[in-house]
């Protein structure tokens, strides 16, 4: 399977290259982490496919401070500036521009930092980056990716109702998987790091040490059994950056880890210190002071279900990421179909016509598809052109009277799977304008974009707007178009469709938009 023109297995590292590496087929992805600041470079081949040609990891205890005291500490933001430095040196040495790294990243937990604006401009000034903040969206595209490559080794699960989680620092997402497809996205304010602050203090060790973490994670694990009391679930696969780290002792190859293993290997565990674990698993400390609890979630949770195994890649955590923090950003195909998927599951939600906004959704498709070259928009657009259709009349769900607005509200305030948080509210902008008032600077959300994503979306509300017209009767009368251009205007046939009066009223009050915005006067032309 391939996506983006990536195969989905992850490559091993090639440390030494046997051909002279082309610089233009090399891409670096560079990821500030919770416990460790690492980079990669990988080789794009012709047919568009990422080999890993060097690899680069060092600690940092970015999580240790932000759990600790909310902030992150000046000692910790010189080391990972030093960290970067030395990077960019490395890079420098293999002829690539030091300060143009493909991707460049940080944890999501870093939003939590009290003073994270000042350790982005500390690492702008001192190392010319500039640094992302990885959103929920891009995550759950991340855990997507290597959910897909766990699926394909085990094609047994692919058929059944299969639950991934990921326990990372500051928060544990579950994503939910039926016949391979995803059917449920949920998220807790429950992690690694955030849990070994949180239960520090009480100087609980061993067996009490796991007493602790249990009861403090108690909440979450009651809500994670009532989210999935409605399903029977035939599998659980675990990643993570510390528990992927210690895979290797406990599971051999695609072979699941008995929750009786993984109980008595966290019980041994427990009872090391952390620089007993360091020497016996060649963990950093950081990592080691998060494993006892990434052990104890993973184990609670899996009793919560109960489950009798898991499956826990024993792959690279970090390395896999960073291949596909390259590869993210830019998924169709199967990826875009989960997207749609979760869109149509939030438009079930609020009990939206699903059929009125599948058809305006094809509609939209169709004038996306004729008109790429006067709206020169990229697919990801039209990505969320197809999501904002679906959901543009969830609105009704609160009441039909001011529906767009309503609609704007719930978008905004829901999750859509692998759309981060400009997306998602591209999306709800756009679903908003389907009718009455186009986007004005009066109108906060709207206001606080970019002037790029401003224009996109005019050009999507747009489109909407003119598809939505020929959709007025909520019958899906209009099967067939054809859409010619001349003379400033925009004209659409409609064969098949005898009398296009009410089509026609109803493109005379949401056309108003695409003139403004293309220039292009829309007219409906009888069928002759």
């Amino acid at each position: 399977m391939t996506i983006a023109g990536c195969h989905l297995p992850m490559p091993s590292v090639r440390k030494s290259p046997k051909k002279p590496l082309v610089a233009e087929n090399l891409f670096t992805a560079l990821h500030i982490g919770a416990s460790s600041v690492s980079i990669m470079v990988a080789e794009r081949a012709a047919d568009g496919t990422l080999t890993p040609v060097d690899f680069l990891e060092k600690p940092a205890p970015v999580a240790r401070d932000i759990f600790r005291s909310s902030h992150i500490s000046p000692s910790t933001t010189e080391r990972v500036v030093s960290i970067i430095k030395g990077y960019q040196k490395s890079l420098a040495e293999l002829g690539l521009d030091p300060h143009g790294v493909t991707r460049a990243v940080a944890t999501n937990i870093l939003s939590e930092a009290a003073n994270h604006d000042t350790f982005m401009n500390r690492i702008r000034i001192a190392c010319g980056l500039r640094i992302s903040t990885i959103d929920d969206g891009e995550m759950t595209r991340l855990i997507y990716l290597k959910t897909r490559r766990r699926l394909l080794s085990l094609p047994a699960m692919r058929k059944d109702t299969t639950l991934v989680l990921h326990v990372g620092p500051g928060n544990t997402r579950a994503l939910l998987f039926q016949n391979g497809l995803i059917s449920r996205y949920t998220s807790y304010r429950m992690g690694t790091h955030r849990t070994r602050e949180a239960v520090d203090g009480s100087h609980a060790e061993g067996p009490t040490m796991l007493r602790v973490i249990r009861e403090h994670a108690y909440g979450n694990l009651a809500q994670i059994r009532f989210d999935f009391s409605d399903v029977k679930i035939d599998g659980l696969v675990i990643i993570g950056y510390e528990i992927q780290s210690v895979a290797p002792a406990l599971t051999k190859s695609s072979q699941a880890c008995s929750l009786k293993h993984l109980r008595q290997f966290t019980a041994d565990a427990a009872t090391f210190s952390d620089v007993e674990l360091v020497k016996r698993f060649q963990l950093d400390y950081q990592t080691a002071e998060a494993l006892i609890p990434a052990l104890e979630i993973n184990l609670a949770i899996a009793e919560t279900l109960k489950l009798q195994e898991v499956h826990i890649p024993t792959s690279e955590y970090e390395q896999g990421l960073l291949h596909d923090l390259l590869i993210s950003q830019d998924l169709t195909g199967a990826f875009a179909e989960e997207v749609v998927r979760s869109a149509r599951i939030l438009a079930k939600r609020y009990q939206s016509d699903p059929s009125h906004g599948e058809h305006v959704g094809n509609l939209c498709a169709r004038f996306f598809n004729s008109l790429r070259d006067l709206h020169q928009l990229t697919p990801h657009d039209g990505l969320l052109l197809q999501v904002a259709a679906i959901l543009h009349e969830v609105g009704t769900y609160v009441s039909p009277r001011a529906h767009h607005k309503h609609s704007e509200y719930l978008i905004l305030n829901s999750e859509v799977f692998g759309l981060n948080r400009l997306d998602v509210t591209l999306v709800a902008l756009v679903a908003r304008y389907h009718r009455h008032s186009g986007p004005r600077l009066d109108h906060p959300s709207y206001a606080a974009l970019s002037t790029e994503d401003r224009i996109r979306v005019c050009k999507l509300a747009a489109l909407l707007r003119v598809a939505d017209a020929l959709e007025r009767t909520h019958v899906q009368r209009v099967e067939n178009m054809e859409i010619h251009r001349d003379s400033g205007k925009l004209r659409i046939r409609l064969p098949g469709l005898a009398d296009a009066a009410v089509e026609r009223l109803a493109m005379d009050s949401k056309a108003d938009l695409f003139e403004q915005v293309f220039g292009l006067h829309v007219v409906i032309d009888e069928d002759n």
